[in-house]
């Protein structure tokens, strides 16, 4: 890559990786169905691969503990963390030049929205 913003976008590229990120720095690891039941919208086929390509990346960490039933967790690494900055920087931008707001969080419930519709109700 020719460009360290090339670099840095790839890492961050994907519908769903911005909202796995803050989810996990927010709520801290999570399990597979506790990340599909927090993030509304995203299939559990397109989670596994944006959890792949960010385990690859060392930016998410999963372990699998073992116990029977099988137990798998996945939660936010120190390089993941270290882009908290990064991700609040690009939501302020957004909120002040694009959208009020993509992404709601519900602390009581403890889920995510994801939905353009969000931008016309703000």
């Amino acid at each position: 890559m020719d460009c360290a913003v090339d670099a840095a976008m790839s890492v961050l590229e994907g519908r769903w990786k911005s909202t796995i990120l803050c989810v996990l720095a927010k709520w801290g690891p999570k399990r597979f169905n506790q990340l599909v039941k927090a993030i509304e919208g995203v299939s559990p086929r397109m989670l596994t691969k944006q959890l792949k390509e960010m385990e690859k990346d060392g930016i998410v960490e999963r372990r699998a503990y073992l116990e029977v039933p099988p137990r798998v967790e996945y939660s936010i690494t120190e390089k993941g963390m270290s882009l908290a900055p990064v991700l609040e920087a690009l939501a302020k931008w957004g909120r002040e030049n694009m959208f009020y707001n993509l992404v709601e969080f519900d602390t009581e419930k403890g889920t995510v929205t994801r939905d353009e519709a969000l931008a016309d109700e703000n």
